[in-house]
């Protein structure tokens, strides 16, 4: 149960992020941004994901983080302690749910990514879609890519073996919002607006439970 194919899919439900009034929870948007020139989906990972050799450097690790830093050290620990997990596969599926989770939210349909999401931060999504609804308003929106996707820290717990890995990203859409006559009070359907957002997930490595949950979200 603990192939990376696995987490990689369990991982594909996890990067959530909300689309209204939540500066505090998860993230801010830098204003409109002409579409660009032409895009095929989210970008690439180009970067290299080697194997350690001779005791070198691990690529999948420090392709990713600073050598010799503290999150360096942390996904080496959660390496040992599950050789099968990869720093890669953890990048690529949180690069491929950003979009899948965001449409989830923007429908209203938490019930589908709620395994995947801490008690605390559930119930406040929930609660911005219940506001939403009481007020009658409706979204719509169109997920563009990612322009950024980071790994800013990683800590792990050798104790209770239980691994954080925060990430920053910065995402690209077009969104609007319609009151209950159906006019647009925010947003527009042709421009392209950048979401930037700091999440934490966490799990329990060298476990049975390959889900990562999303425990924290900051800006």
């Amino acid at each position: 149960m603990n192939s990376p194919l696995l987490q990689l899919l369990v991982l594909a439900g996890i990067a959530v992020f909300l689309i209204l009034r939540l500066k505090s929870v998860l993230g801010t948007r830098d204003g409109f941004e002409k579409p660009p020139a032409s895009r095929n989906g989210p970008v690439t990972d180009t970067r290299r994901d080697f194997e350690v050799i001779d005791g070198g450097p691990d690529h999948d690790i420090t392709d990713y983080v600073d050598e010799g830093s503290d999150a360096a050290a942390a996904l080496a620990e959660m390496k040992r302690t599950e050789p099968s997990f990869r720093v890669g596969d953890f990048m690529q599926g949180a690069r491929g749910a950003y979009e899948m989770i965001l449409m989830a939210f923007e429908g209203g349909e938490l019930s589908e990514i709620k395994p995947f999401l801490a008690d605390d931060v559930y119930e406040t999504f929930a609660e911005v879609i219940e506001a939403r609804e009481e007020q009658g308003l409706t979204i719509e929106a169109d997920f563009v890519g990612i322009r950024e996707l980071t790994l800013q820290n990683a800590r792990f717990d050798e104790t209770t073996g239980q691994a954080e890995i925060t990430m920053k990203f910065i995402g690209e859409l077009t969104q609007v919002v319609r009151d209950r006559s159906g006019e647009i009070i925010e947003g527009s359907p042709t421009q392209v607006k950048k979401q930037k957002d700091v999440w934490t997930f966490a799990r329990p490595m060298g476990t049975d439970d390959p889900n990562w949950k999303l425990v924290a979200t900051d800006e």
